[in-house]
């Protein structure tokens, strides 16, 4: 389960997809697919949640992992690779980006 919290310690990515709406719906499926066969399977793996934005132009992605090294050895996988082409081919650019819980309000 997600928790936000300036305390924890775990790896926190935030990554942002750009598409046309008639590619959203076929992206969010490719992103669900992903995490219920694969990411959430992977060791690290604390949580996922994707959010679209109203205009359907817009994915952002939310997971936290146990620590940063667990995020990169997924990516690195061959299976991630191999989504990650076809999620490529689906958005205009994604990009994903490691971040800190600063403030909590």
């Amino acid at each position: 389960m997600t928790t936000i919290s300036r305390e924890t310690t775990c790896q926190t990515v935030l990554t942002t997809f750009e598409m046309t709406p008639g590619t959203c719906g076929d992206l969010q499926e490719a992103l669900t697919a992903a995490y219920a066969e694969f990411i959430r399977h992977q060791p690290g793996f604390i949580s996922g949640a994707i959010h679209v934005n109203d205009a359907q132009t817009r994915i952002a992605n939310y997971s936290q992992w146990q620590r940063r090294e667990d995020f990169q050895a997924m990516l690195r996988t061959p299976e991630m690779r191999e989504r990650n082409r076809a999620i490529a081919a689906l958005c205009s650019r994604f990009e994903p980006v490691m971040y800190e819980v600063a403030e909590v309000f």
